[in-house]
């Protein structure tokens, strides 16, 4: 029998999942000097994850990564299967059959809650559901917010939070030139939303922004920045913590941008975006839907670790809104016949093997993990990088011992014809490439940067009728 990693047996990887982390998994595995075939799965057809789907219109530059994952995806041992669901149109089971490993890169697609009373009302809504909402995410499309309420509330101080404060507050001249969906440009055009608040329950020191996103929030066009004095006054063990030399360059950077914001003299902008700390939410109060939000003020205590954490006084406060975004992490969910640790949301896993149990439990031979879903949701793009390499490097260790799966079927034309076989019409990377050009060249005509489809049976079709076939898998 040839060895595993020639070119008579080519290691053949399958990739669940076409998000950052996935891409620099195969990256890596790209660029080793041994014959590696990689498949990469999604069930949307379209690729890239949060790229596409999660990073704010207004950030454009962030978005041409994706350069960076069409120049893997054009290598020639390297294939796109668009438009496939893993747990229902091909399984564990079945890429066992094909494949000597499975790397698992479904990223943490929902929202932690709040676990307050009133979290259900109408008008409260997960961060994850505005973000998809706005970016043209087919399975989120049809959401409805009610943007005819003056005030919301935003819950939490991470990267999504100021995207989803930064776009109810900018203007249509700004978000025009961007990919953002039409219906969604149009719903924020007639928003009547005067004033955010953003809610966060730690100190400045401690915000979980970057400094880019802070200083974005006060450059709007049509929206002032208010900080309130007492709330960016540092606590003593802030203070010493920043003071101490352990605070990284972002820590000490935001707490100066946000000082110079509490300094700032409002210019009366049509809206306003009002950033609280050392805040949390105790519950939200409405008959049917949301009124109004109940909040504690918090200090911050030193705990056994040494870390600071908050905790609540007696002082609470009633803030009226009519609409709430929480945005306190995101989480993985279960995939079907894989390992899941529903404390963390993510897959049990040692440095990326695929583990049965947390911690304890034996490894899960040929599966392994990347991304959010490894780690939980941490970081941001570049995170994911180096994150990926370590799982792609044990993976090859494991191939090295004869640590894989045994494939019946390892054939490239095998996957086809059972996908054929289920009536599956996958979307390659060619057809992704139809599409792609389309959104490129009908948002130039409006002097946008892409007009997207965000109907997964209107992209079936305009690949189909491109391709004068119809359906895809002719």
């Amino acid at each position: 029998m040839a060895e595993i990693g020639s070119s008579e047996s080519p290691l053949r990887v399958a990739i669940i999942g076409s998000g950052p982390s996935g891409f620099y998994a195969a990256e890596y595995l790209q660029k080793q000097d041994i014959s590696v075939k990689v498949d990469m799965f999604d069930r949307l057809p379209t690729p890239f994850g949060l790229v596409r789907g999660g990073v704010a219109p207004d950030h454009p530059k962030i978005k041409s990564v994706t350069k960076v994952y069409n120049r893997i995806a054009q290598k020639p041992d390297f294939r796109f299967f668009g438009n496939v669901e893993f747990g229902t149109d091909v399984t564990r089971e079945d890429l066992a059959q094909h494949y000597h490993a499975i790397i698992y890169a479904v990223g943490a697609q929902t929202d932690r809650n709040l676990g307050i009373e009133g979290e259900d009302l109408q008008g409260s809504h997960a961060a994850t559901e505005f973000v998809a909402w706005y970016n043209g995410h087919p399975d989120f499309r049809d959401c409805e917010f009610d943007l005819t309420q003056e005030a919301v509330a935003v819950i939490g101080v991470g990267n999504v939070a100021m995207d989803v404060a930064r776009i109810l507050a900018r203007s249509r001249e700004e978000l025009l030139p961007t990919d953002i969906a039409d219906y969604a440009l149009d719903a924020l055009t007639t928003s009547n939303i005067k004033t955010i608040y953003i809610f966060g329950r730690r100190g400045p020191a401690q915000a979980a922004f970057t400094n880019p996103e802070i200083k974005e929030l006060g450059e709007m066009a049509e929206a002032d920045i208010i900080v309130l004095p007492d709330e960016i006054e540092l606590d003593s063990l802030s203070q010493t913590y920043i003071e101490s030399g352990e605070a990284d360059k972002k820590q000490i950077r935001n707490v100066d941008i946000l000082k110079s914001y509490a300094e700032r003299q409002p210019d009366n902008k049509k809206k306003k975006i009002v950033l609280r700390f050392l805040t949390s939410p105790v519950e939200i109060i409405g008959d049917e839907r949301v009124e109004m939000i109940k909040v504690v003020k918090n200090e911050l205590y030193k705990d056994d670790r040494g870390s600071l954490r908050p905790r609540a006084t007696e002082e609470k406060e009633l803030i009226p809104v009519g609409l709430v975004f929480r945005s306190v992490g995101y989480r993985g969910v279960p995939l079907k016949g894989v390992p899941f640790y529903d404390k963390w949301g993510i897959i049990p896993n040692k440095d990326g093997r695929v583990l049965t149990k947390h911690e304890t439990g034996e490894q899960v031979i040929g599966d392994y993990c990347v991304g959010w879903i490894k780690r939980g949701p941490s970081g941001i793009i570049g995170t994911n990088k180096p994150d990926s390499v370590e799982t792609a490097k044990h993976l090859l260790e494991d191939m090295e011992q004869g640590n894989l799966l045994t494939p019946e079927s390892p054939s490239a034309e095998a996957i086809e014809t059972l996908l054929k076989d289920r009536n599956v019409n996958y979307v390659t990377y060619a057809d992704w490439q139809i599409l792609d050009a389309i959104e490129i060249e009908q948002g130039e005509k409006e002097g946008r940067s892409r007009k997207k489809f965000y109907d997964v049976e209107t992209m079936l079709r305009v690949i189909a009728e491109n391709k004068g076939i119809e359906t895809l898998s002719e």
